[in-house]
């Protein structure tokens, strides 16, 4: 493996299907989602709109409560095709590699292949290599989990996960439907998670649904044991039907 290689990126992403939805119904969701992140890092607890400079973001708060949220979703509408929902966006203010951020696609209820999605980019290492502090504190398993619980709770997604984008490109083409990582989310909808291997650990969410975190530590696709455990993970989902039928 190339020393590039090891420096991985993290996202987590909340995905379902058509499902349409207005403005304040997209509002009180995201509210839902905001309120419980606010507990799980102080990375997740203020959020900026974008701007054209890092300077003119920083005076533009994101206050997450619906109303303003249902204003934002709003003013995020497709101009031309009303079936392709809304889409807002937002990041946390802090500089470069140490930075999170947010785009939700929402409302979205075209016949066309096209998928409801909330996404976070996450901290990473530095092009040196080095990791802040932003980083160290995000990446662990115990923060991945409350941001997946916080967009299965507040989202409703068929699916969720939070992983290492390397780890994803090891899945082999073509791909599931739904995919599994570090942290994973499956609705009671897509099916029962089936009994899985130590040190897999599972916990319900809510009435919602089932959370899997593979390990405690940092899951990494530069660390065979982790490959291997997440390949027999991967098996014994497929088997019980919960990746669903390959991509075209």
């Amino acid at each position: 493996m190339k020393e590039d290689d090891l420096i991985e990126t993290y996202y987590a992403g909340a995905y379902w299907g058509a499902r349409k939805e207005s403005p304040e119904e997209c509002g009180q969701r995201a509210e839902a989602m905001f309120t419980a992140l606010r507990t799980v890092a102080p990375d997740f607890a203020h959020w900026l709109k974008q701007g054209r400079s890092r300077r003119e973001a920083l005076q533009r708060p994101i206050e997450t409560d619906r109303a303003t949220l249902a204003k934002m979703f709003r003013r995020g509408k497709d101009r031309v095709f009303e079936e392709l929902g809304f889409r807002i966006s937002g990041w946390n203010g802090a500089s470069d590699d140490e930075a999170s951020s947010f785009l939700i696609s929402a409302g979205i209820h075209s016949e066309e292949r096209i998928v409801n999605a909330c996404v976070f980019d996450l901290p990473s290492q530095g092009l040196d290599g080095k990791e802040g502090p932003n980083a160290q504190r995000v990446l662990t398993a115990n923060v991945l989990s409350g941001l997946v619980r916080a967009m299965a709770v507040g989202w409703e997604p068929e699916w969720a996960i939070a992983t290492s984008r390397a780890h994803r490109e090891l899945i082999p083409r073509p791909r599931p439907t739904r995919l599994w990582g570090w942290v994973t989310y499956y609705s009671d909808q897509v099916g029962r998670v089936p009994p899985l291997p130590a040190p897999v650990r599972m916990e319900r969410v809510e009435d919602k649904g089932t959370l899997l975190v593979l390990t405690p530590e940092r899951f990494t696709a530069s660390n065979p044991e982790h490959v291997a455990l997440a390949h027999r993970v991967g098996e014994l989902l497929d088997r019980a039907g919960l990746l669903g039928p390959p991509l075209p």
